[in-house]
């Protein structure tokens, strides 16, 4: 029945830009790819598709469950392999593997999984009434109810500001701090209730605790730090001619990424009084094409798409 349950989770979880994703991986049926953030496998399932006997996948998921899914799914293909962990990890991880600096192709899909999103017990959705949790993995680490019942009234504004461009970090910070000295903030619908009360109009068609759940999240998982970390590893991880491939769905995650690939295909960096010019410059890296966003029939049929952008980078020497 598990195994079952677990077979139409991979039919029903829509991968974000999964065409593209496979035209701009450039798959070469003996190639060795990364997926950094298995999710439900959807477009790990895809790229296996196009490998040959003697390509790999590897794989890391900072989920429990979506590793505990992914070891069952594709138990009998020789082809693939998965850690539990963030793909800050990455570099150990395919040195074990003994790929590290000869990667075809590198796949970081960024932010929450559909699984995720729909389980209440995982705290990530205010349109669930849930434990308010937020790990990716809930195995370790401090918990969203925990934090928010210590974090200081200033830190908390930070965070609202900082991650979730909150315009009313301040005000949501004070009520949340106010709230809590009567009552635990335990479950997301209070947590969302309280956020509510304290912002003073919102956007039309969008929950006013959109901005503050994604700024939680990312401080109690370390998001930023991590992606930061994984970029640096997955250059490094990528052979001459290799691809890196981010999905990003908000603009400080599009941000990092964007300057990124900016910093690199600039190349070697010198004091900007030597008399040398950009075409002198040992350039590493480049980028190839533009930013992608999902199609109107995408996010016609798959809602949680319409943010997404991905960008191409790849490595020249």
């Amino acid at each position: 029945m598990v195994a079952c349950r677990m077979k139409e989770t991979i039919h029903q979880h829509q991968p974000v830009l999964l065409a593209e994703v496979i035209e701009g991986l450039a798959v070469k049926p003996e190639g060795t790819y990364v997926d950094a953030t298995f999710g439900r496998g959807g477009h790990a399932g895809a790229i296996l598709q196009q490998l040959g006997p003697m390509g790999r996948l590897l794989a890391m998921d900072k989920d429990p469950e979506a590793v505990a899914f992914a070891r069952d799914y594709f138990k009998n293909d020789s082809r693939f392999i998965i850690q539990q962990g963030s793909f800050a990890e990455l570099t150990a991880f395919l040195i074990r593997q003994q790929a590290h600096g000869e990667v075809d192709g590198i796949l970081f899909d960024l932010g929450v999984s559909s699984p995720q999103l729909d389980n209440p017990a995982r705290g990530f959705s205010f349109m669930h009434d849930g434990k308010l949790d937020m790990r990716m993995d809930f195995s370790t680490g401090t918990d969203a109810a925990t934090w928010l019942a210590s974090v200081q009234e200033k830190e908390l504004a930070t965070v609202l500001w900082e991650y979730g461009e909150e315009r009313y970090a301040r005000r949501i910070a004070q009520r949340i701090v106010t709230e809590r000295e009567s009552t635990p903030i335990t479950t997301t619908a209070q947590l969302a209730h309280i956020i509510a009360k304290a912002v003073p109009a919102w956007q039309k068609g969008k929950h006013p605790a959109t901005r503050s759940f994604q700024a939680i999240r990312i401080a109690i998982n370390h998001e930023l730090d991590d992606l930061q970390s994984g970029l640096d590893a997955g250059l490094q991880a990528l052979q001459v001619g290799g691809r890196l491939l981010v999905i990003s769905f908000h603009s400080l995650e599009d941000r990092i990424v964007k300057q990124f690939m900016q910093h690199h295909e600039r190349g070697d960096q010198f004091p900007a009084k030597l008399p040398i010019k950009q075409e002198q410059l040992a350039v590493h890296f480049q980028r190839i094409g533009r930013a992608i966003k999902p199609s109107l029939q995408e996010t016609n049929r798959n809602p949680r798409a319409r943010s997404a952008i991905l960008r191409i980078g790849e490595k020249l020497s």
